[in-house]
């Protein structure tokens, strides 16, 4: 059964305004993919006429966007993807740990995202294997899938950075395994602490030691979560 109301219909229906509104927020990447989830399956991307071979009856099918982010397009491919990964799961718990940034260096991502999405990856992976290996946390080796999310919810630019990482890895003599404690998985402090100073150490280099002014919160602006 098809859903009542899709993103699609949502597009065609207030893009151009939510465009307007957001001109200064919305790079062409995202206005190319508005402009694909909403022209899908629509005589706009063409069609092709199917007709049965019993009855000879026939119909229009308009042609996909094929679009990676269009809900229409990519549900089956997400769903086998989803499947394969399911077969790599370790039996073990695991855990959700965000990684973001402060509204003030959007701007700066913003004009030079392949840049700092690169460094967001980079400091992430780094803040959980040197926290990891830590003895007094974890003592063990990490690993963990991280994606990178580049709207919010409220379709504005804010990029951050999704992990799933596994309660434990080998320790680091590689003899044993390492599981973390019940329900707990490493310190969000002691997360933020480390990925805020990695961050604005390579920001800055990146930026060829010109001064960042960034307001931080000292609170993590998320907790880790266990995965499901």
């Amino acid at each position: 059964m098809a859903p009542v109301l899709e993103v699609a219909d949502i597009f065609r229906r207030h893009g151009e305004a939510f465009r307007q509104a957001r001109a200064g927020h919305l790079g062409r990447v995202e206005r190319r993919v508005m402009g694909a989830i909403a022209a899908c399956r629509t005589a706009v991307l063409g069609g092709h006429l199917e007709q049965c071979d019993d009855c000879g009856a026939t119909r229009i099918a308009y042609n996909s966007c094929r679009n990676r982010h269009c809900p229409k397009c990519q549900g089956a491919a997400r769903a086998q993807w989803l499947a394969e990964r399911q077969t790599e799961l370790l039996p073990v718990p695991y855990f959700h740990v965000v990684f973001t940034m402060p509204a003030p260096a959007g701007e700066i991502v913003f004009q030079n995202k392949a840049v700092v999405y690169a460094i967001l990856f980079r400091c992430a992976a780094e803040t959980l294997a040197t926290i990891a290996a830590d003895p007094k946390h974890l003592g063990a080796e990490l690993g963990m899938t991280a994606v990178l999310h580049t709207w919010g919810q409220t379709l504005q630019h804010h990029p951050h950075v999704h992990c799933v990482v596994p309660g434990g890895g080998p320790s680091l003599d590689g003899t044993r395994w390492v599981a973390c404690r019940s329900g707990f998985f490493l310190p969000v402090r002691v997360l933020s602490r480390l990925f805020r100073r990695l961050f604005l150490h390579e920001l800055q280099v990146a930026l060829r030691g010109r001064p960042v002014e960034l307001l931080w919160r000292s609170r993590p602006s998320r907790r880790i979560r266990r995965a499901h």
